[in-house]
């Protein structure tokens, strides 16, 4: 094993005791071992000159500014000795290899690998169908076919047209009664018979052009669908030895392919991400994995939200799957998803009839059920009207989340609530805490949203397929570098606050306490404090407020 991808820490790490469980990599806050070793590869980017690549921190650098995520992977050798390894996701500079980072699991790059020599013949494929569409005979014989079909069209058009105007002349003329009735009547029906057989004559002379113009180009079509039928062939060939040939591996020695990980369908991307890369080179070279941690260094991407030099946990599409094989048998921190954060909690009414409530819900509390955690506003209210028909929520706030919520007592009252919401009838107000200064003193966000599909529940800002997502705000106060400002939601997408806030298109500034878009603290610091609605029954205008435990 080169001594350059084991590094041991530079600075002293005697006094820290070790973690007794591997990092839970889809929900964590860094161990210190990792937050060093992060640290030190963050001081070899700032100064190394082993490579030239734009991640957008420098004014006027060539090359389009694409930021990257990094890994580091605290291991223990076979010494005994404590150390890590550093990793990058994708390619960096165009190469998948540099000094000091480990390889990736599978080199597509490899010029002389069977994936260089398989896409020279797809290449081939390219070429000559390419060639081959682009053959002045084959665009002749397209062109020949249009023009005929053209011209068959017309011509047929102007005899059917001839047709009935010769009709309507016909029918005159038996009005008129210009010659006696037999021979009128035979004259017209032979001139109808004249004009019927000439419309079919023309019918199949048109019909044998176009056939015969359809039957030279097939000539080409047909050698070119021979080719795509081969490419097609030799593409999904590959691609299934690319599956079989990109495997990971675990601490059992059991290695497993992309194809069987995600059962033959294996997203864009998947294994390239630092995470697996990390693990992979320690389970190959006997390093046994103590903690891990990756963190994003550059520029944000346009449509997620990604801050330099901030942890961000592995992404669930493309490399949970991998990793729940790879940390097969590891002891890892509990998985958070798992554990009911709500409870010891209470929910407090804010305002009840005998037609709904108004409840004010904690933060770290779900609004309906999840897949792992059944305890809910929803269940909790089930419980406490047992009698109460329909949905009972008629809105969602996110778990992490706190405020008002409104919840009905029937089905009826439900309905009536949910048109107000659609009908954008009712009036939200949030109050929320930024993580920093913001200048301006209010302003209007509109930013598409949809779900990263790769990455859920986070949403991604989308211009082709997001949905409208629109926010007031004002700011409250400023203090300790931190902004307090109201939000009033126009829209009520998932996220929709927190991703308006973090984004660099929006106050490019996180809500505290988001683990998703900003940095994790004791809780996100965003409450729903004040709702407006019509009450379904007295018609009357009501405004419930409900003040928060950080304003």
């Amino acid at each position: 094993m080169p001594k350059s991808l084991f590094q041991n820490f530079q600075q002293n790490i005697s006094e820290i005791q070790l973690p007794k469980k591997f990092t839970f990599p889809f929900y964590y806050q860094p161990n210190q071992l990792s937050i060093i070793a992060a640290e030190e590869l963050q001081k070899y980017l700032n100064s190394q000159t082993d490579f030239i690549h734009n991640f957008g921190l420098e004014k006027n650098q060539s090359g389009v500014a694409i930021g990257k995520m990094f890994g580091v992977l605290v291991v223990q050798n076979q010494e005994n000795e404590i150390g890590y390894l550093w990793a990058f996701s994708g390619k960096l500079a165009n190469e998948n290899f540099h000094s000091y980072f480990v390889p990736t699991v599978f080199d597509m790059l490899k010029e002389e690998g069977f994936y260089k020599k398989e896409e020279a013949v797809l290449n081939k494929y390219n070429r000559k169908i390419e060639f081959l569409e682009q053959n002045e005979e084959y665009l002749n014989c397209i062109q020949d076919l249009l023009i005929t079909t053209s011209r068959a069209e017309k011509e047929l058009q102007e005899q059917k047209e001839k047709i009935k105007s010769s009709k309507k002349l016909r029918d005159l003329k038996r009005k008129e009664k210009i010659l006696d009735l037999e021979t009128l009547a035979n004259q017209l029906n032979k001139e109808s018979q004249e004009e019927k057989i000439q419309l079919k004559k023309m019918t199949q002379y048109w019909n044998y052009k176009i056939e015969e113009a359809q039957q030279n180009v097939s000539i080409f079509n047909s050698k070119i669908n021979q080719i795509k039928e081969l490419r097609k062939h030799k593409s999904n060939a590959l691609q299934q030895q690319l599956f079989e040939q990109y495997s990971f591996l675990n601490q059992y020695g059991i290695s497993k392919g992309l194809g069987e990980i995600f059962n033959g369908n294996p997203p864009a991307g998947a294994g390239e991400c630092a995470a697996p890369k990390l693990l992979h080179y320690a389970f190959q070279h006997q390093l046994k994995p103590i903690a891990i941690a990756e963190f994003w260094w550059g520029q944000s991407p346009k449509s997620e939200v990604r801050k330099h030099q901030q942890f961000y946990p592995a992404c669930t599409g493309k490399c949970e799957p991998i990793l729940t094989h790879m940390l097969e048998g590891i002891v890892m921190d509990e998985n958070p998803f798992q554990i009911n954060q709500a409870e010891g909690k209470e929910l407090e009414i804010v305002f009840e009839d005998e037609y709904l409530t108004v409840i004010n819900k904690p933060a770290e509390f779900l609004s309906v059920p999840g897949k792992k955690v059944k305890d809910s506003v929803y269940l909790r209210m089930k419980n406490r009207y047992p009698n109460a028909t329909g949905p009972l929520v008629v809105h969602r706030l996110d778990m992490s989340t706190s405020g008002l919520l409104l919840i009905a007592k029937s089905s009826e009252i439900h309905k009536s609530l949910q048109s107000q919401f659609i009908k954008r009838k009712i009036q939200k107000r949030y109050v929320a805490l930024l993580d920093g200064i913001i200048l301006e003193e209010n302003g209007f966000i509109d930013l598409p949203l949809r779900v990263d599909l790769d990455n859920r529940p986070n949403q991604l800002v989308c211009y082709e397929f997001g949905k409208s997502a629109q926010t007031k705000w004002e700011v409250i106060k400023r203090y300790d570098n931190k902004t307090l400002v109201y939000f009033y939601p126009i829209t009520g997408r998932t996220h929709q606050l927190r991703v308006h806030a973090a984004h660099p298109k929006g106050l490019n500034t996180p809500i505290v306490g988001d683990d998703l878009y900003g940095k994790k603290s004791n809780r996100l610091h965003l409450h729903a404090e004040s709702i407006t609605f019509q009450h379904p029954i007295s018609k009357e205008i009501l405004t419930i407020s409900i003040g928060c435990d950080f304003k």
